[in-house]
């Protein structure tokens, strides 16, 4: 039985935030909550908050009278005072914390305000998402009380002018609750540690003494970690030394590239459970085994809005349009790809988050990530998104039984024409020529626009297989190693011209 289908008291299930029958209904009280509690900030004048409440319609109302933002807007206009320390400017009270972004695209980090509301809300759903684990068949309850280990940002935070700085994770880890403390793993000395490499020797040598049930962290990070634990051991499987490891907790990236590999590692099946988490706040998680996708989190912190990933809300660069439009959780359709626009109890207004998702059940509010609004291959109309790459990488590991941890994706001229070329990680022998023909007849099954490009302007797919350690050190000389930093899929503009210069002197 679904644990939302429990009996609880009324109390009970406001206090979770249980969802109730109608997402639309939630969303409303959700965004009501939201504008009353900030109607008096600096913002919520602007923007006559309490006229919108007054409104019969507030939902279109918000979207009508407040406008939509990205990060350099919101913050260039709003949240620059915050980090000077001004209070009631997009939520109640002075932001004592702000979340340094994880993205790679950017050399400069992105100030995220981080609030003690946003902070419970987040702690919330993962409590929600712990108690879905007992509905899981055949999971033992030993397993669940077992140790988690989290590979995050360092809680050893940036301090400024009366404000902290850091990885959201750093942020939650060092504001944990006491009750959870005994189950934390690194523990609170070698999660302080802001030396990455040093962090992960100082968990190897720990490793044996733990009992590990659950893993939590970006795929790439927390196989590196795996593998160390393997290679110093001298084991078969990483179950050889943590036999109770059920749970593997990821999010931020697609987990089929990883797949193959990771699974080389265990002794023994695991159960995946994904997560939406992003440093805005928890968008979403997987609320049952096997699901299709991960419940969005509508009944809690945040209001969702979702633009229509098209050319008439997006130009070719994967900027948004003023005025996008911009859909309620009860208007969108399955199987199409929208950009987020968040509402949140952290001052986040109409705030595009960047990642794309598709609903793969409207009726359970359940979706995929696909991409991100600038992560994404068109050069002559092909339209790759991530998804599609992520599934090509997928079954090409599996068909060639390779472990391709990472990979990235350029567009190139190829004489008068086009052609995209992949960079893929794999330490094992490998024909490149084999490997980029296999990947051209995966996505010619997964994309329509890009089977019919391929017949005109895009005449050549090229692969070149490199280590993974030159991912691995690339992430580290821009500055972007730990656990929350991904490589990105799609290499683009500064960023590529970067990586170019970064192998040809490897």
């Amino acid at each position: 039985m679904p644990i939302f289908e429990i009996n609880l008291p009324k109390s009970i299930r406001r206090a979770l935030g249980i969802p109730q029958k109608s997402p639309k209904r939630a969303q409303l009280r959700v965004l009501k909550k939201l504008l009353r509690r900030a109607r008096y900030t600096a913002f919520g004048q602007q923007n006559n908050f309490e006229q919108i409440l007054l409104s019969k319609h507030p939902g279109k109302a918000f979207q009508q009278k407040v406008p939509s933002y990205n990060y350099n807007k919101i913050y260039n206009e709003w949240w620059y005072q915050t980090l000077d320390g001004k209070e009631d400017i997009c939520w109640p009270g002075k932001i004592k914390y702000f979340a340094l972004s994880s993205g790679t695209s950017e050399s400069a980090s992105k100030y995220i305000p981080i609030t003690n509301d946003l902070l419970k809300g987040n702690k919330v759903i993962m409590i929600k998402q712990l108690l879905s684990l007992l509905t899981y068949p055949g999971i033992s309850l030993s397993s669940i009380g077992s140790g988690m280990l989290t590979l995050g940002g360092s809680t050893d935070l940036q301090k400024g002018p009366g404000y902290y700085a850091g990885d959201l994770s750093g942020i939650t880890a060092k504001k944990s609750p006491f009750w959870f403390q005994p189950f934390y793993k690194p523990g609170k000395k070698i999660a302080k540690e802001k030396d990455w490499n040093k962090k992960l020797v100082d968990i190897v040598e720990k490793a044996p003494q733990w009992d590990i049930g659950f893993l939590a962290g970006v795929p790439a990070w927390i196989q590196m970690c795996l593998e160390m634990v393997i290679e110093k051991y001298k084991v078969k499987n990483i179950h050889e030394i943590w036999p109770n490891l059920t749970f593997f907790v990821h999010g931020g990236v697609s987990f089929e590239p990883y797949k193959v590999g990771f699974e080389k590692l265990l002794g023994k099946p695991i159960t995946y459970v994904e997560t939406y988490l992003a440093s805005e706040g928890f968008l979403a998680w997987q609320d049952k085994q096997n699901a299709k996708g991960m419940r969005l989190s509508y009944n809690q912190h945040i209001f969702f809005e979702f633009v229509p990933f098209d050319e008439n809300n997006f130009d070719a660069e994967g900027e948004m349009v003023e005025n996008p439009e911009a859909l309620m959780i009860h208007e969108v359709e399955e199987d199409k790809d929208y950009a987020l626009l968040i509402s949140t109890n952290a001052g986040a207004w109409r705030y595009l988050i960047g990642d794309t998702v598709r609903f793969v059940d409207k009726e359970n509010a359940e979706i995929i990530i696909t991409g991100r609004t600038k992560h994404f291959l068109s050069i002559v109309g092909e339209h790759l998104s991530v998804d599609n790459m992520n599934k090509a990488i997928h079954l090409v590991s599996e068909e060639f039984n390779l472990s391709i941890p990472e990979y990235g994706v350029r567009g190139e001229n190829v004489d008068s024409l086009f052609g995209h070329h992949w960079y893929v990680a794999c330490d094992q022998s490998t024909d490149e020529i084999a490997l980029a023909k296999a990947i051209d007849e995966k996505l010619l099954t997964l994309n329509d626009d890009y089977a019919i490009e391929r017949k005109s302007a895009l005449k050549r797919i090229r692969v070149t297989v490199l280590k993974e350690s030159v991912f691995m050190d690339f992430m580290q000389a821009k500055g972007k190693i730990g656990g929350q930093h991904k490589f990105p899929r799609v290499l683009k503009g500064d960023l590529l011209k970067d990586w170019e210069i970064f192998i040809q002197n490897k």
